[in-house]
């Protein structure tokens, strides 16, 4: 049995998963100890439309990534609510992303992407391309 998880992530990180072929998140930065997928694309999408959008970091553009695991594989992981009734959440710590990681079954999927106002297309960065794809869909 495969359940489906939902990651909103910024521009950076979307390069970071092209050059893995959509098979793989990146390690963590230092000061990031977790890295947390989320259980539904509703909780996602509000991640991505209401931080990512507005992130300097993020680029501000909001993705949202879709992504399947075995099951029993995830039974390790205990959830996490942190707000509201559908925002729940994997905790995964950093040292055990490369094993998540090899958990992912085919690959990780753009879904949604969300634009800010400062956002800015580069025309020569293969994420931004990805991006701009997406939204002329």
């Amino acid at each position: 049995m495969k359940t489906t998880l939902y990651r909103p992530i910024g521009l950076k990180e979307l390069q970071l998963i092209i050059d893995s072929n959509f098979k793989s998140f990146p390690p963590r930065l230092g000061w990031q100890p977790i890295f947390y997928p989320v259980l539904n694309q509703e909780y996602a999408e509000q991640i991505a439309q209401k931080w990512n959008t507005g992130d300097e970091f993020s680029s501000y553009c909001g993705i949202v990534t879709k992504f399947e695991l075995v099951t029993d594989y995830l039974q390790k992981y205990e959830v996490h609510n942190v707000g509201g009734f559908i925002h729940n959440e994997l905790w995964v710590l950093a040292e055990n992303l490369a094993e998540f990681n090899s958990q992912i079954i085919n690959s990780i999927e753009v879904i949604t992407v969300f634009t800010g106002e400062k956002f800015n297309i580069d025309n020569n960065d293969q994420a931004s391309l990805c991006v701009l794809k997406y939204l002329k869909k």
